[in-house]
């Protein structure tokens, strides 16, 4: 039986260019595709794939947020990070959401090939050039266990990465189908958890923390 696949990138062309190559690989085929990582969720919950590729740095829902929730989903798909970004906080951040292969866009398409049989396989997969930064994190005690970051709900992870990329906040509660006072009450209470009182610095904490990337 066939590993049936879900691409999640908001480049059409990767996502071509993904599809075009897995469709030529045996015992693997692609049953859907999603621009951002809330389109993600619900494909996958209509779908059921068996592995969910995804891009990181993504514009409404990243994959890191999107990946909590979709290992969470009845379907249980497997997840594979795609990024650019090689830096130890994306890969951790990929890793504790749940992700259990992480792939740099630059390596070879046998690569990702290699990552998708073996996490299908309940197996994990790390690109060797990320391998040893997170083996470098692992040897750390862990900070964000306890920080205050980890007191933020999922919702109020979302909020502050709508934030961070400039939406305004009745743009955010009509992205998110809630009133402008809810998400007001939640970037209060993000502020008061983080301990931080302007957009600016939102935005910086947001970034520091891989929720927001500057680039692909």
């Amino acid at each position: 039986m066939a590993i049936r696949i879900l691409i999640v990138d908001d480049h059409k062309m990767i996502r071509d260019g993904l599809r075009a190559l897995i469709l030529t690989h045996k015992g693997m085929e692609v049953v859907g595709e999603a621009a951002d990582g809330q389109n993600a969720i619900k494909t996958a919950r209509e779908l059921s794939p068996d592995i969910v590729v995804i891009d990181i740095g993504m514009p409404e829902l990243n994959g890191i947020e999107a990946t909590r929730q979709l290992v969470s989903l009845n379907c249980k798909p497997k997840v594979i990070g795609l990024s650019m970004h090689s830096d130890r906080r994306y890969v951790a951040q990929m890793l504790k959401a749940g992700a259990m292969g992480y792939v740099l866009k630059d390596s070879a398409f046998e690569e990702l090939a290699q990552a998708i049989e073996m996490v299908s396989k309940g197996r994990t997969y790390l690109s060797p050039h990320v391998a040893g930064t997170v083996v470098s994190e692992l040897k750390r005690t862990s900070k964000d266990d306890g920080s205050m970051f980890a007191l933020l709900t999922a919702r109020e992870r979302e909020v502050l990465q709508k934030i961070s990329e400039g939406n305004s906040t009745k743009e955010i509660a009509s992205s998110l189908g809630v009133s402008v006072k809810t998400i007001e009450t939640h970037r209060r209470q993000i502020m008061e958890k983080l301990d931080l009182h302007s957009v600016a610095t939102l935005t910086k904490y947001a970034i520091k923390e891989g929720l927001t990337a500057l680039d692909k």
